[in-house]
């Protein structure tokens, strides 16, 4: 299994600006081979599918990575106006055309219906104002790890990272990140037995319902309090993008400014991201198996709980609990959006219909029970969950079964 191990580090003024160039020249790298592949691909757009040709015209040939490698590295920085290109690793180069060519296939099957998920746009241009730069260095660029603990990178150097835990294995490649608000990152690739991740089994499961006054409610009654960390932060976020606002654009002191802002929601982005691997931790440690409601995250924020939505960052939780629960050998079931967790009645199956959202106590009419809102819709996910987990399981075989 591949994993990703992401550590902050550190750059001089001079590794700065050496990072500086590799970026540079690997956005050149991906505009000239869009610039070229681009064209090629709308001409035979135009003539249309092979069998029902639309115009006269001959198809062009899309060049791949390979050939674009000679034409655009190789024979690129023998040129006087991309001799600059030797300031970056070939392999940082290489990597660029194939991941420019992920991107063309991730689009061509997204329109194909190869792909699930939301449609994906063709690439499009770099520029060197976007906030965000990476660059991927391959075991053919000779990256190493110092004794002293330190990254070597080529064409930047040693930099300094801030090692929270151990590299389980040696990486394969590693990226440089350069965030928006101008924090550094080295992500490594590593390959990792899943064996090693497995952790003992544990009784018990859980039916989690996630909401917005209590981020979650749990089915055994207990609940997760909402942080809220962006309600906290808006404060200092309206003084940040207030002083943005007032800067004279492309100047200096607005980019300045820019970066403050950016750091602002970048403290509330980790703040969130680490209360999210705490809870999804204590989970799925704690349980054999969690079950969950799937929500249609994108269709609530365009209502007017938005910003509260995207406060409580539900996907990004649940893609939590998702991953870390195949690795420790547990199991996670999403429960489909149109189960009415809140019309039913957990102690009887009564279902009483739909329901206001200022309603969060309710007397269910069949057996009179009296409900929490949120803790029973929580026990309902966690019976869904139990019937959808029966129903996925291998039939067990008999006593009187025969043996082959």
């Amino acid at each position: 299994m591949q994993l990703r191990y992401q550590y902050r580090v550190t750059l001089t003024p001079g590794q700065r600006i050496s990072a500086a160039r590799v970026f540079g020249c690997k956005r050149v790298v991906w505009n000239d081979a869009l610039a070229l592949q681009k064209p090629r691909k709308t001409a035979n757009k135009r003539l249309g599918k092979p069998q029902h040709r639309m115009a006269e015209g001959p198809y062009w040939a899309i060049p791949k990575a390979a050939e674009l490698g000679k034409l655009l590295i190789t024979r690129a920085k023998k040129t006087p106006e991309r001799a600059f290109l030797t300031q970056a690793p070939v392999g940082v180069l290489q990597q660029t055309l194939r991941d420019l060519d992920k991107a063309w296939k991730a689009h061509e099957d997204s329109k194909t219906g190869k792909r699930k998920g939301p449609k994906i746009g063709p690439p499009r241009r770099k520029s060197r104002k976007d906030n965000r730069q990476t660059a991927r260095f391959t075991v053919s660029d000779r990256f190493k790890i110092t004794e002293d603990g330190k990254l070597r990178l080529p064409k930047i150097g040693d930099v300094r990272v801030k090692w929270t835990r151990d590299l389980p294995s040696v990486p394969s490649s590693v990226t440089l990140i350069k965030d928006r608000s101008g924090r550094y990152w080295a992500s490594f690739v590593v390959e990792t037995d899943p064996a090693d991740d497995v952790f003992a089994p544990v009784g018990g499961d859980q039916g989690i319902d996630l909401g917005l006054t209590r981020f979650a409610v749990l089915a055994d009654g207990s609940h997760i309090a909402s942080p809220q960390y962006l309600r906290r932060a808006e404060k200092k976020l309206k003084k940040r993008q207030r002083e943005l606002s007032r800067k004279k654009k492309g100047s200096n002191n607005r980019d300045k400014a820019r970066i403050k802002v950016a750091r602002a929601h970048a403290q509330v982005a980790d703040a969130r991201r680490n209360f999210h691997h705490q809870w999804s931790h204590r989970l799925t440690s704690e349980n054999q198996t969690v079950f969950a409601e799937t929500l249609n995250v994108r269709g609530m924020a365009r209502g007017r709980l938005a910003q509260s939505v995207h406060d409580a960052g539900w996907a990004q939780f649940v893609s939590f609990l998702d991953y870390k629960a195949t690795r420790r050998g547990r199991t996670f079931i999403k429960v489909a959006r149109d189960f009415p967790s809140s019309q039913i009645c957990s102690a009887c199956g009564y279902r009483d219909g739909k329901k206001p959202l200022q309603v969060r106590v309710w007397t269910c009419p069949g057996c009179g029970v009296r409900h929490c809102r949120d803790w029973n819709a929580g026990k309902n996910v966690r019976h869904e969950g139990r019937r959808i987990l029966a129903a996925t399981a291998p039939p067990t075989p008999g006593p009187g079964a025969s043996r082959r």
